[in-house]
């Protein structure tokens, strides 16, 4: 082992707990490592055939992707493969780059970035949404030369056998990045940027594995395959441990996995208060496949259906059956247990066919109900989907981001138009479907009266409410020691909406991130929260510490917590609390 490298640390900000060791596999995309630098005269045409040569090897390695196509599979992926490998053909990407070699004396991998953003500023001019999506296909064609001209093949994936002795290193993952990681069985990620609310985050935490963000330096810090310890629990990433510190994690992961597995045996215990209060464990999922680990930790219901994961890593929009047979499959394995689906939150840092949203500021901007209302078909398609499942169980509507009556007003009508065509077509559903609302701005939480006299249910969305009061990116590690659930302000927004949902005898729950921490739930409680809704993942340890508290003794501390104003002191209550 190389002396120099042993048992280096790494602080940054832990987005799941738990410890896993293994081996780094590190992620990026090509293009941010791209030099740019002269060519002598003689290693021109070497450099032509270094490009030729990497062009070579990605056409063979589609026909490679194309054999390994399923019989069974869509045609849409065998069509995936064709495209790309026409792009891949296409003189604009096969010979320009080779005339730019020639001409400005420059290495390969610096021609094919500037032949691509040429192409791509082309694409964006174009008004045909389906032509303007396809500059999507050029970069990932792209990024296979590239990878190819970098020495590192694109297909080359690491054996799905030992994922989980895999950590992800990544600069960044977007949500659409983390939504494919469900499908293999990695042991851990890490960033270098990221806030602990960001929506990868939350995906993270739904995967269910130690993972870290804010790290800043890791991805060029870590080489491929470095063993690598994720401590998800204290924010710390170990890189090349030495023996005396791997013998002590392998101890703390014997004992954390030790713990985990007594929490499994709370699956079927009523979740009540020691002092009676019953209390609602809801989960929060992205997608159908979810709904086992949902099931297995014993959720009364879910509250929080993000349906719009259900529309990314895809170059078109789900219609309306697809997105019935979704919310059928899902409200079907709750078997009458409540389900809380949520229209479309597009927009910030989750956008549609995994492209940016070109606006000023997204979390501003057209996103969530605002989007929805100003594509209405799009918006019909989802309420008639919903509708249509809402005749196989207990389906409450959620609407995102509400900030203005008339936002509920045009949805209310929008419902009622759906209703309408389904009463025309004669089929059936729930025709008296829960509306809530998504309380996640500040001005719908100190407006809520007027949310409360149109809509049957409030969810507290914690994540953008605390985004918007304390006017901090929650994607932007750069503030993300700014992002504080217990700032006075935010504290006092939860407790007032909680206070008077209650005096009115409407629903509330918390489904933001603050639902899923043990150390913030006596405080919730205390507030007068009776329904919590967080990832699958975090429910047992949520419903432990339920089990363990006294509403009567634990009301007078929250209260003190709410009044306080300085820091330290509220993290001095906290720990008191829940003591």
């Amino acid at each position: 082992m190389d002396m120099a490298r042993v048992n280096f640390v790494l602080h940054g900000h832990s987005v799941s707990p738990g410890i896993t060791i293994g081996h780094a596999h590190l992620v990026s995309s090509a293009r941010l490592e791209v030099a740019h630098y002269e060519v002598p005269e003689p290693g021109i045409e070497y450099e032509v055939a270094r490009f030729d040569a990497a062009v070579g090897k990605v056409r063979d390695e589609l026909l490679e992707v194309g054999k390994q196509i399923p019989a069974d599979a869509p045609a849409e992926f065998g069509a995936f493969v064709d495209l790309h490998a026409m792009i891949l053909n296409d003189p604009s990407l096969a010979s320009v780059p080779k005339t730019l070699i020639r001409e400005h004396r420059c290495n390969a991998e610096w021609a094919l970035i500037q032949q691509m953003e040429s192409l791509v500023a082309q694409f964006d001019a174009i008004d045909d949404p389906y032509l303007k999506e396809r500059k999507a296909d050029i970069t990932q064609v792209v990024e296979r030369v590239l990878k190819a001209l970098l020495g590192r093949p694109g297909t080359v994936e690491p054996n799905l056998s030992a994922e989980k002795q895999l950590i992800v290193v990544a600069h960044d993952l977007s949500p659409a990045d983390m939504l494919l990681f469900k499908q293999h069985a990695f042991g851990g990620f890490v960033t270098d940027v990221g806030g602990v609310t960001s929506h990868t985050a939350i995906l993270a935490r739904s995967l269910n594995i130690p993972a870290i963000v804010g790290l800043h330096h890791a991805r060029h810090m870590i080489r491929e395959g470095d063993l690598l310890i994720v401590d998800g629990i204290q924010g710390v990433l170990i890189v090349a441990p030495d023996a005396i510190v791997l013998a002590e994690y392998q101890l703390k992961q014997s004992q954390h996995e030790l713990e985990r597995k007594k929490l499994r045996r709370l699956k079927s215990t009523p979740a009540a208060t020691l002092d009676g209060f019953p209390v609602e464990l809801f989960a929060n999922i992205e997608l159908p496949q979810d709904m086992p680990e949902v099931l297995e930790n014993g959720a009364q219901g879910i509250g929080l259906f993000r349906t719009e994961f259900l529309f990314m890593n895809r170059k078109d929009l789900p219609g309306e059956e697809e997105q019935f047979e979704a919310y059928r499959e899902v409200t079907r394995a709750m078997e009458g247990k409540p389900v809380t689906i949520r229209t479309l939150d597009i927009g910030a840092d989750k956008a549609l066919s995994g492209e940016a949203y070109t606006m000023p500021n997204p979390a501003l901007g057209l996103r969530a109900i605002r989007y929805c209302l100003s594509e209405p078909q799009m918006f019909l398609g989802q309420l008639r989907a919903i509708l249509r499942a809402s005749h196989y169980g207990k389906i409450r509507l959620l609407i995102p981001m509400l900030a203005h009556a008339h936002e509920i007003d045009q949805t209310l009508l929008l419902i009622k138009e759906a209703k309408a065509s389904l009463d025309a077509s004669g089929e059936p559903y729930d025709k008296g479907i829960p509306v809530g609302g998504m309380i996640e701005i500040p001005a719908a939480a100190l407006a809520l009266p007027m949310f409360m006299r149109k809509l049957g249910f409030l969810s507290l969305g914690t994540n953008d409410l605390i985004q918007y009061t304390l006017a901090i990116d929650r994607t932007d590690d750069a503030v993300a020691h700014l992002y504080d659930p217990l700032h006075p302000a935010v504290l006092q927004l939860v407790s007032q909406t909680i206070t008077r949902a209650n005096r009115a005898g409407v629903p509330v729950a918390v489904c933001g991130e603050m639902a899923g921490d043990p150390r913030l739930t006596r405080l919730l409680l205390g507030l007068g929260l009776r329904n919590f809704s967080m990832h699958p993942a975090q429910l047992l340890a949520i419903k432990e510490r339920v089990l363990k508290t006294c509403v009567a003794d634990i009301q007078p501390m929250a209260a003190r917590v709410l009044r306080s104003t300085d820091s330290r002191r509220t993290q001095e209550l906290l720990l008191k609390l829940n003591s």
